[in-house]
């Protein structure tokens, strides 16, 4: 009978041991794959937007930047201190905002796209009037282009001097343009391919059709810059209801320590914590759809 506890402390050191291993094994796989295939598709799309990071620098940035909020969130939330239940919970939830922060890349990609993309745009329209002055002079659809590359800037010199490069190197015209349409990801540059190929097929004077796209795009900028003052008010309000209560908890833990310990220094409060996240970032969202307007 004596014996009995002390198989019961081998096996569940056993089973806790077998636990660790095979998420020691698991967090191993998900590393080699975040290091591989994960940062090698991120560096692609970082290639679409003329930034050439290798994938193993994105994946090395993003492991740093990883640990470095995993550890600031959980000496933020108290460390050491408190009970072992609320240690565990403090370092579940500063391993989930780790984890999190290894998706930033991606999301980062999404973001300096958005950006490229509206800068393209806005330069869209001062482009194509460009191009019809140079047609009506005389020039052919590929002699304006390259007008537009040597006297534009990036974002657009950079990607309609992709699309001569890739003509150049025996890439079809047609190919290039849906290629360029492809990288960009925008609706004012797939018309223009559109009235392209179409004309390319058709005929049709290109020069007219060239301003009345960019009196279109132009017009579009003016009512999509409109709705982004009405709409200001409405996201300027998302802001501040989304940072109030993490101000006010900031405050709190200066001013009034012991009203806020109770939440940081156990798992309940933590929890409780945890769901005033979730809440906020839900609701922070929901203002965001409903004042993001598409035209």
């Amino acid at each position: 009978m004596s014996l009995l506890p002390l198989a019961i402390v081998l096996l569940a050191g056993l089973c806790f041991a077998g636990l660790a291993q095979a998420a020691l094994d698991a967090l191993e796989r998900g590393a080699a794959a975040y290091g591989g295939e994960f940062s090698t598709r991120t560096s692609r799309a970082f290639e679409d937007l003329f930034l050439f990071i290798p994938p193993k620098r994105i994946a090395e940035m993003a492991w740093i930047a990883a640990a470095a909020v995993a550890a600031l969130a959980f000496l933020a939330l108290g460390g050491v201190a408190g009970s072992m239940g609320a240690v565990l919970a403090r370092a579940a939830v500063a391993a989930t905002l780790g984890g999190l922060a290894l998706l930033a890349p991606p999301r980062l990609v999404v973001l300096l796209r958005a950006r490229r993309r509206a800068e393209f745009e806005r330069q869209l329209e001062g482009a194509l009037s460009d191009m019809g002055n140079a047609l009506r002079s005389g020039f052919s659809l590929v002699q304006a282009i390259e007008h537009v590359v040597e006297n534009g800037e990036g974002p657009l010199a950079e990607e309609f001097g992709t699309l001569l490069h890739q003509t150049r190197v025996g890439v079809p015209f047609d190919e290039a343009l849906a290629n360029l349409s492809d990288r960009v990801g925008s609706d004012d540059l797939a018309l223009v391919v559109m009235a392209i190929e179409t004309s390319r097929r058709t005929g049709g004077n290109l020069a007219e059709i060239f301003g009345t796209i960019s009196r279109t795009i132009r017009e579009r900028l003016r009512i999509r810059n409109r709705i982004r003052t009405l709409t200001a008010q409405g996201r300027l309000q998302g802001i501040v209801l989304s940072l109030m209560p993490i101000g006010i908890g900031v405050a709190l833990h200066f001013v009034q320590p012991r009203m806020l310990g109770p939440f940081l220094h156990s798992a309940t409060g933590l929890g409780v914590l945890a769901a005033v996240a979730v809440l906020l970032t839900l609701g922070a969202l929901s203002i965001r759809k409903i004042v993001a307007i598409d035209i």
